[in-house]
């Protein structure tokens, strides 16, 4: 059995990361499944981010919050993704340009 799923608790499709162009984001985005969240968190569970850029690239300063499924995979396992979707942006970007909301811990740390 799979440990991935989409947020809607559906097997994941391969055309899950097709973009919408309203939108920015895609399709589907895929956590970890509830059984695999349930084993418990190794992070705080944190629902918004901050992008804040880099020491190179300024960040647009956006307030982006995420579904909860998704904050819970990144409080399982914080390495899971490598990038996030940017609110004010409307697209993906790394994660070393996003900072927890309330704090300066960078995302996926």
């Amino acid at each position: 059995m799979s440990e991935r799923c989409l947020t809607d608790g559906s097997p994941v499709t391969a055309d899950h990361r097709e973009i919408n162009p309203e939108t920015g984001m895609q399709k589907g985005y895929v956590v970890l499944t509830a059984e695999e969240r349930a084993k418990g968190f190794v992070r705080p569970v944190r629902r918004s981010y901050l992008h804040v850029g880099t020491p190179d690239k300024k960040g647009c300063g956006a307030l982006t919050t995420m579904a909860q499924s998704i904050a819970e995979t990144y409080a399982r396992k914080p390495d899971f993704y490598d990038g996030t979707f940017c609110v004010g942006c409307r697209t993906h970007l790394p994660l070393d340009e996003f900072v927890w909301d309330g704090t300066d811990e960078r995302v996926g740390t």
